[in-house]
């Protein structure tokens, strides 16, 4: 089932968008503020709109990859009567609440409205897994252009659904890379067991984040049924491999304020009675009251 697609915005994101779906066979056409942007993917098949508004028209869904939804406002406002009865994907970054605001502006204008974000594949040549929220029946209705643009997974009805992974897989990546390389430097350190490559560390790394992944669901399922059992492993145990952790930061002159931070944590829920209980009672230890949000433009 191929389809007729608008893409505006050729950046990082609109580029790959639009080229996964011309990968598919699907009918393509794209528009951005310069239209020189353009020229490859014409070559390639695309048809290029010379308005935002003739791109509107043309394609079904309309997917938006602008710098930002102020962008997006400014592009779309001009031409919103071209949006009734079409469905609207927004893949522009932003945050949680500006893309409730723009789903009730596009439902405002006859729109059916899909927010996402499109995270990159391990190669890093384009959109990996598509992550989207909104109307059910409107994500089911475009799954061909969506499957051609990545792994599409639709999250819930909350337009600031895909915001929020977003954030949330940010701190993922983060934390994983921080925990890498606080092993590669302890492994590449000198001191007792040698100089070991990052590479060679790499290899080992690989096999033991299937058991981390293992663990992480575990501890998801603790979370949501609020009982977090220590089990063989309990919290209290987690302290010493922690000093140990840091002792040999200081050994092997590695900064140890990563697993000096992780174990006060782990102290201090300890401390508060949970030694009994998993690691997944961390969680409360991370939680603070939120913050009064900070006002956002078009909100």
């Amino acid at each position: 089932m191929t389809t007729r697609t608008s893409v505006l915005g050729l950046g990082r994101t609109g580029t790959a968008v639009a080229r996964g779906l011309l990968a598919a066979g699907h009918r393509v056409t794209v528009w951005n503020r310069t239209p020189a942007k353009a020229a490859a993917l014409v070559r390639d098949g695309a048809a290029q709109a010379a308005t935002a508004g003739e791109a509107v028209r043309a394609g079904d869904p309309v997917v938006v990859c602008l710098s930002g939804y102020e962008a997006v406002h400014a592009v779309l406002e001009p031409v919103a009567g071209d949006l009734a009865g079409r469905t609207l994907l927004n893949l522009t970054p932003g945050s949680p609440r500006q893309a409730p605001v723009t789903a009730r502006w596009a439902h405002g204008h006859g729109a059916r409205y899909l927010d996402g974000i499109a995270l990159p594949d391990p190669a890093g040549t384009g959109p990996g897994l598509l992550v989207c929220a909104g109307p059910r029946d409107a994500f089911d209705a475009h799954e061909a252009a969506l499957a051609a643009i990545g792994r599409p997974r639709h999250v819930g009805e909350d337009p600031a659904l895909p915001s929020v992974y977003d954030c949330a897989l940010l701190a993922l990546t983060w934390a994983t890379l921080a925990g890498w390389l606080h092993g590669v430097a302890l492994t590449g350190a000198d001191g007792p067991g040698g100089n070991v490559t990052a590479s060679a560390y790499t290899e080992v790394a690989d096999q033991w984040l299937a058991t981390v992944r293992a663990s992480l669901a575990g501890y998801a399922r603790q979370i949501d049924t609020g009982s977090h059992p220590g089990g063989a492993w309990p919290l209290h145990r987690s302290i010493e491999p922690l000093d140990i952790l840091v002792h040999a930061g200081e050994l092997r002159g590695v900064d140890a304020a990563l697993p000096e931070l992780l174990r006060d944590l782990t102290r201090n829920a300890v401390a508060a009675g949970h030694g009994d209980d998993s690691c997944a009672s961390l969680l409360a230890f991370l939680r603070t009251e939120p913050r009064k949000p900070a006002a956002v433009p078009n909100g």
